[in-house]
């Protein structure tokens, strides 16, 4: 049950927000009780941190793979498999930055210790995948292709223009 509860607070905080949703109408779409949820967590504060913890595991065990995986160029199978349009129509399945970055900055210590691990796991992962005279400069360009599909994420769901979304 406990996992069921997490995996379905990641979706749901990814297409809902942190605030978006309460802990009863996260546990029925859990398909348990709201009387369970306190069983499992100490506070809706300790599911925002296991739920963002389990996606960004997640998102970067899928870079992981994808990289691996990658006939070509590693970074271009990491960026074309990010920058689609499923992700940017399924946030609650997708990059949890993307879709609640500036949220996951007004968080506690847990949530923004999960971001912070995650980001440098990211980081050393795609380091790997770019070129670069020296580590320094591998890492300035990993932080940079970080940030850009990030960016280009958060840019494509905010627009009204279906064109222009597709565009960016």
């Amino acid at each position: 049950n406990r996992e069921r509860i997490i995996d379905a607070a990641a979706q749901l905080f990814r297409e809902r927000g942190f605030e978006g949703i309460g802990v009863a109408d996260l546990m029925k779409e859990a398909g348990l009780t709201h009387g369970g949820f306190y069983g499992h967590f100490s506070s809706k504060d300790d599911l925002i941190a296991e739920a963002s913890t389990r996606a960004l595991t997640r998102s970067l065990a899928l870079w992981g793979n994808l990289a691996e995986r990658a006939s070509g160029d590693p970074l271009s199978a990491v960026a074309g498999a990010y920058l689609t349009i499923t992700h940017r129509d399924d946030p609650g399945a997708g990059c949890l930055l993307a879709a609640l970055g500036p949220d996951v900055s007004r968080q506690g210590p847990p949530v923004r210790r999960a971001a912070t691990d995650h980001l440098r796991s990211a980081f050393d992962l795609l380091a790997k995948l770019v070129r670069g005279t020296s580590k320094a400069a591998r890492r300035r360009k990993a932080i940079s292709a970080y940030a850009t599909l990030v960016g280009a994420m958060v840019m494509a769901r905010a627009v009204d223009d279906r064109a222009l979304s597709q565009e960016i």
